[in-house]
């Protein structure tokens, strides 16, 4: 009887339910809400009353200002508490001050005109008015101008664009000369009067280097760096490359001059140096192929796949290219491992220099001096193409080209070849076959192909 008991009050608990509705959410065990009310009471505890906080004994002392009453001012006594002066114009706190000295942005001052710059366009604003204008001081210099800084002005070189012969012989770079990094640093010192806004980042990747090979281990290793290597990492790379290879050095400054003398785009040099892939793409490249020949395979590897990811670029580290290249917008530009580009070329977009072979051959095109690669053209194979050669845009180059000769088409045709041999198409840049200016260089004639 006792189990049966149990089992029942058991089964009682497990049954307990709920009247859902207002009021009425109490279990059916309890008779009415008078028992639950009864035990709340018995289980509270009314709180201890808590006194009310005691007033300071020193009251703080107020000035209400200008007040045309004429009661007594409590007597100021001290206190460790800050008092404010409450009324128009007295709220500032009783406490010493760092006093600075304010400059006006509607000023007529240097400082202010350099503030203003850097805050908005003022020539849209004044009607196409400028306060910077096409003549420069060439000793101005940025830091220089406010109170306290540091003077950096460069002064105007001694051999401005113009004046540097695109191969970079020694008389512009040798040990004490060095004219392309002296005309890049007073270009972008030029462009720091045109853009304050630029000020701190030409002067970080240009304008606090002593060396060209500095400023351009820092620029690269800022854009190649990943999770997997750093940036300094990067960085030492690119200089031990540069330090050991004077080859590399050379034709750092020749790729530079290439891009500024060919690509009508370009204005100055810092244009090059901080903004066109195609640049900074051959320079990895150079860096890669120091890697290679120093038997550091993998390394030159992880370089090309940076590059690739980067600046939709692709050329193998093993390649062999040589200076004044210009590699004009860059993308899609893929060059294999047994192909060799000549000095002084111009390759454009989405040109391929691939192979046609198995692995172990020699399979890829060997590309001569001057020559102009057009957009788009594939030369596959291990071909020869010859000096001073132009190849139109989209052409396909299976065989050999001889030297000085244009062709287009699909599959390459050669429609002339140019009566002057000292012309070099990769410098002149002129793609428009048929015009006045093409034609008077080339001696045309009728071919079935190659």
């Amino acid at each position: 009887n006792n189990n049966n008991n149990n089992n029942n009050n058991k089964k009682k608990k497990k049954r307990v339910k709920y009247d859902l509705g207002l009021q009425q959410n109490y279990p059916e065990e309890y008779e009415d809400t008078s028992q639950i009310l009864d035990r709340l009471v018995q289980n509270w505890c009314a709180p201890e009353p808590v006194s009310k906080p005691t007033e300071p004994s020193k009251s703080v002392p107020y000035d209400k200002g200008s007040s045309s009453s004429s009661s007594p001012q409590p007597q100021q006594t001290q206190s460790r508490r800050t008092s404010y002066d409450v009324g128009m114009g007295k709220n500032p706190p009783k406490m010493p001050l760092i006093h600075t000295q304010a400059l006006e942005l509607g000023d007529d001052t240097e400082k202010s005109k350099v503030l203003r710059r850097a805050l908005w366009h003022e020539e849209h604003y004044n009607g196409g008015t400028s306060e910077v204008g096409d003549d420069y001081d060439d000793t101005y210099s940025y830091a220089g101008s406010f109170e306290g800084g540091v003077d950096s002005s460069i002064p105007k070189p001694r051999y401005l664009y113009p004046d540097i012969e695109l191969s970079v012989p020694s008389r512009f770079y040798s040990e004490r000369v060095d004219a392309v990094w002296d005309l890049l640093r007073y270009e972008a010192q030029r462009e720091c009067q045109k853009e304050p806004l630029l000020v701190s980042f030409l002067h970080s990747t240009i304008l606090n280097h002593r060396s060209l090979e500095s400023a351009l281990a820092f620029h690269l290793a800022n854009k190649l760096s990943s999770p997997a290597m750093i940036s300094t990492q990067i960085q030492s790379l690119v200089m031990e490359a540069l330090n050991k290879s004077p080859e590399f050095r050379r034709s750092l400054r020749a790729d530079i001059m290439a891009v500024r003398d060919r690509d009508p785009a370009c204005t100055c040099l810092p244009d090059v140096f901080l903004y066109f892939k195609g640049f900074h793409a051959l320079q990895t490249h150079r860096v890669a192929h120091y890697m290679w020949n120093s038997n550091r395979r993998v390394l030159s590897h992880y370089l090309q796949s940076q590059m690739s990811q980067n600046f939709q670029i692709d050329i193998h580290p093993n390649a062999t290219l040589g200076s004044g290249i210009m590699l004009d917008h860059g993308t899609g530009i893929v060059i294999g491992e047994t192909a060799r580009v000549g000095h002084n070329c111009s390759i454009l977009h989405h040109v391929t220099l691939g192979g046609s072979g198995k692995k172990g051959v020699d399979r890829h095109p060997k590309v001569g001096d001057g020559v102009l690669l057009g957009a788009g053209c594939s030369i596959l194979g291990n071909i020869h193409i010859g000096d001073g050669c132009q190849i139109g845009a989209g052409t396909l180059v299976t065989a050999d080209l001889p030297a000085h000769s244009v062709a287009v088409g699909v599959p390459a045709k050669i429609i002339g070849s140019f009566v002057d041999v000292t012309v070099q198409p990769s410098i002149d840049m002129n793609q428009m076959a048929g015009s006045q200016e093409f034609d008077k260089n080339l001696a045309t004639f009728e071919s079935e192909g190659i």
